[in-house]
């Protein structure tokens, strides 16, 4: 039951474990988790990768490309032959991958809504691939940095995703989980577009109120200084420039992105 339990993903697929004498083929469409699987010593094994999967460089440089999270050539995938191909319900879309499915074997479902879901994905991935002592140390060194971080004053804040519209994320995300261990309250969405998990906003007065702190992230918009200079003089409120990768991306970067936060608790 034990192993069952660690095989199964996000939609409740338990996924066998592979045959040593029989290496995968590995697809991710996943940048976070593509970093993760070369963590675990898996870069052999990935056979196809989206453009955005750019972690670690030394090991995905060689590795064919397959478009992007969300547009995806499914003739280069094909032809890639895999045996394992890695989503997200969030990154990736369900048409495409059900389109996948229909030649793929396997495929494994990720959803992390928050820090500690890297344990269980840490795992998964470790144990269908036969890296479950690596995964143990990860969850080791997972533990390790979020016990050591601190916990900050309690800020009202608003994490920005996205210019021209305006987008931040909801409560119910990874982002706004990784924010909360340090005590700072993402900001909640108007009714309007509540429900959303990545709402369209635009900046009223009484936004400006409701908020302490608004954080530009570096991705997927590429924000910059100017950025941050152009929207403090404009609403008057402290901004931040912040690394969307360390706050957005699970798997093994999790374990850098709890050291960040604790700097970004330090700097606010």
């Amino acid at each position: 039951m034990e192993m069952e339990n660690s095989t199964r993903d996000a939609i409740g697929v338990v996924h066998p474990v592979v045959d040593a004498a029989q290496p995968p083929r590995i697809v991710s469409l996943v940048p976070s988790v593509t970093e993760l699987l070369c963590e675990l010593g898996l870069a052999p094994w990935i056979v196809g990768r989206t453009g955005f999967c750019i972690h670690p460089a030394a090991l995905v440089r060689d590795i064919p490309k397959v478009g992007g999270t969300k547009d995806v050539n499914i003739g280069k995938l094909r032809a890639l032959a895999p045996t394992h191909l890695i989503v997200n319900i969030d990154e990736n879309e369900k048409p495409t991958v059900d389109t996948l499915a229909g030649f793929v074997p396997h495929v494994i479902v990720t959803h992390p809504l928050g820090p500690h879901d890297n344990l269980s994905l840490y795992r998964l991935l470790g144990t269908i691939f036969g890296r479950s002592e690596t995964a143990e140390d990860l969850c080791t060194q997972f533990n390790c940095a979020i016990a050591a971080l601190g916990r900050g004053r309690a800020q009202r804040v608003l994490y920005c995703i996205w210019k021209d519209p305006w987008m931040t994320v909801s409560r119910d995300t990874y982002i706004a989980r990784m924010l909360e261990r340090i005590g700072w309250q993402q900001w909640v969405a108007t009714p309007e577009t509540d429900g959303a998990r990545y709402p369209v906003f635009s900046w009223s007065d009484q936004l400006v109120r409701d908020i302490d702190l608004v954080l530009l992230s570096s991705e997927p918009y590429r924000f910059t200084d100017a950025h941050v200079d152009s929207l403090e003089q404009q609403i008057g409120k402290p901004v931040l420039l912040v690394d969307g990768e360390m706050l957005s991306w699970y798997g093994s970067r999790a374990i850098a992105g709890m050291r960040y936060l604790d700097q970004l608790r330090q700097q606010a």
